[in-house]
């Protein structure tokens, strides 16, 4: 048997993005020779699963250990990708995304959803505007979906991380706000009316349009507290896949 890793994340036509996820992928420590490849969903020409996965069996990897960079089981992605890899035998929701060939026997990891590791880098970001955390509500707004089944593992992941950023942070409460469907305005204007100064968290792992124009626009004439920083770049979330990977290549072990 020879692992090999294959994460995987979204993609964008922004070299940045990409260039901050090679960036997490450089600070690996696995304590192994292993082959890591990054690929991305889409629009990363050369960079695609495909690509990924031929490199790791160019190399002659057996297994393939693949981390999805998501914020949330709740993303049809997840879901899609899954299928596409073969790990499942049908998505849940209808795909356009074709079956990968993939020689390698493939075992699927799990996206940020409510690990500990992601609460700290959230509060991380977040810290500096916090004044008065006795009266501060920490509001995490995330992508949401309208899909069934799919909405409620969002809202299960991201109001756990909540509480997770709630007790580390000190702040007397924290909540989230999802933008399918639209929440978030409704909850900036709530926890207001109770008195609270509000600290509005993306949850996403970079800046982009979302981050920039849909948030603001969504609480536009609102007062609160928001600095737009994403999860990355922050030194912790090589730590996350680092994690995943040795307990998924513990299990490996343990089945041979």
């Amino acid at each position: 048997m020879k692992p090999g890793i294959l994460i995987i994340s979204h993609g964008s036509r922004d070299k940045t993005w990409v260039s901050m996820v090679d960036e997490a992928v450089s600070h690996l420590t696995l304590g192994e020779e292993l082959n890591v490849e990054a690929s991305f969903l889409e629009l990363v020409e050369g960079r695609l699963i495909q690509d990924g996965i031929d490199r790791l069996e160019d190399a002659g990897v057996t297994d393939i250990i693949v981390i999805p960079l998501f914020v949330s089981s709740g993303s049809t992605h997840v879901d899609e990708i899954e299928y596409a890899l073969g790990a499942k035998a049908a998505p849940e929701k209808e795909t356009e995304l074709e079956r990968f060939a993939v020689k390698a026997k493939v075992h699927y990891g799990y996206p940020v959803d409510d690990d500990p590791d992601i609460a700290v880098m959230i509060w991380d970001k977040l810290r500096g505007l916090s004044q008065h955390p006795e009266r501060e509500t920490i509001l995490l707004v995330g992508h949401g979906s309208r899909h069934e089944g799919f909405r409620q593992r969002w809202q299960q992941g991201i109001s756990s991380l909540a509480e997770r950023v709630r007790r580390i942070s000190g702040a007397a409460a924290a909540d989230y706000g999802l933008l399918n469907p639209d929440s978030v305005r409704g909850k900036v204007e709530y926890w207001r009316e109770q008195g609270h100064e509000v600290l509005v968290a993306p949850l996403f792992l970079s800046e982009g349009y979302f981050t920039k124009v849909v948030i603001p626009e969504r609480l536009r004439d609102l007062e609160y507290a928001y600095s737009g920083q994403t999860l990355l770049p922050h030194p912790l979330l090589p730590h996350w896949i680092e994690r995943q990977v040795k307990l998924m290549l513990e299990q490996l072990g343990e089945h041979c």
